[in-house]
């Protein structure tokens, strides 16, 4: 990282689907930990540290910055990663530059995400008193109240109240300017990426009304209220969280993971999953977006008819490893027994006797393992 570029932590197959999750004022992308490695499975989850913030250069910002200004931090860091366009989510003053950038900058946003946030916050005077008293004071009496700010009451992340603790009073400040200065209230009608808008019900930074408000504007935009929950919704219920992000953002990744399990079998993927590596990461990836994503949910032909031809295609190359994972597939897309031996029989006419062999005792042995021995 340079003194240019916001400090980032990216995790996932570099080819899967890109998504940027972006912090609350006051904290680091520490706020994502309990979301972010699930949701890497099916995207290259990006998530960035504002300025003066966790490893942020302090000096990306200045005294009377804007909103404006982060979110141009966030796209010269996607430029920088090779990053065009992509899904964004964000809590608070990061849910605000995702607001701008979908406003600003339509072209780079495919959908988007806000939590806990608003299209302006309660006016310039708060955020300017605070900004005054940062930079005279400092965080540390600001940091005491953290808990009360984010969570409900006896629940705290120690390591983000630690952030904010040691955040660059100056950075901070300038970053309270930018949030007193926003208010995209007369511009959300422009929106029109899919969007998402996520309230902790018990959070008094940003209450329901605030991301109902945006809701009555954006249009088709999805209004969630997580109940228990405060300001930082990732941290205090990521379960919740990581269940709608991939509700809104999965797409074809996701509906390829269900497919592949429907039909080959959790305990199957679950076996792949646990032997990915950083090496065959994006193998993975593309397999669920493209072969189970794209071809397997194809509606022109039927789970049992794919069976079929994967079968026949299987015995043709010798690959009896695959075909006997593929023959517990067909059982479960609905193939009896007597139709499995029916396509082995007719790829003993087109691929060669044996080859048919071969797959007859794979086949065999699978069913004897799924339906019993013959009787």
């Amino acid at each position: 990282m340079t003194d240019t570029l916001l400090n980032h932590r990216a995790e996932g197959a570099p080819s899967a689907p890109p998504l940027l999750l972006g912090p609350s004022l006051g904290t680091s992308y520490a706020l994502w930990d309990q979301v972010a490695p699930e949701l890497s499975a099916a995207h290259r989850v990006i998530r960035w540290d504002l300025p003066g913030h966790g490893g942020s250069p302090a000096g990306l910002v200045r005294a009377g910055a804007t909103v404006g200004d982060l979110a141009g931090l966030v796209l010269a860091l996607a430029d920088a990663l090779g990053v065009q366009r992509f899904a964004y989510a964000g809590v608070s003053l990061g849910g605000a530059v995702g607001l701008h950038l979908a406003v600003h900058h339509p072209e780079r946003i495919s959908s988007l995400a806000v939590y806990c946030s608003s299209a302006h916050f309660g006016g310039a005077k708060p955020w300017q008193e605070r900004a005054a008293v940062v930079r005279r004071e400092g965080l540390a009496e600001l940091a005491e109240s953290a808990n009360a700010r984010w969570f409900t009451p006896g629940f705290t992340v120690p390591d983000l109240v630690r952030d904010h603790r040691e955040a660059d009073p100056e950075a901070y400040a300038a970053c309270c300017d930018a949030l007193a200065a926003f208010d995209l209230r007369y511009r959300l009608a422009a929106i029109r990426v899919p969007t998402l808008l996520i309230a902790g019900r018990d959070d008094p930074a940003t209450p329901p009304a605030h991301l109902r408000e945006i809701a009555d504007a954006v249009p088709g935009a999805t209004p969630v209220e997580i109940p228990g929950a405060s300001h930082l919704a990732p941290a205090e219920r990521p379960g919740a969280v990581l269940a709608a992000l991939r509700s809104h953002f999965g797409g074809r990744a996701r509906r390829g993971m269900d497919v592949r399990r429907e039909v080959l079998g959790d305990a199957h993927v679950d076996r792949a999953q646990a032997r990915q590596t950083p090496f065959t990461a994006r193998f993975q990836d593309f397999v669920s977006r493209y072969a189970w994503g794209e071809i397997w949910t194809d509606s022109t032909l039927t789970r049992r008819e794919r069976s079929m031809i994967t079968l026949t295609a299987l015995v043709a190359h010798g690959h009896d490893d695959e075909l006997a994972m593929h023959i517990r597939a067909a059982r479960r897309n609905g193939l009896t027994a007597e139709e499995i031996g029916a396509v082995l029989l007719q790829t003993a006419v087109y691929c060669g006797v044996p080859a048919a062999n071969s797959a007859f005792a794979t086949a065999r042995r699978v069913l004897a393992e799924e339906d019993g021995p013959e009787e």
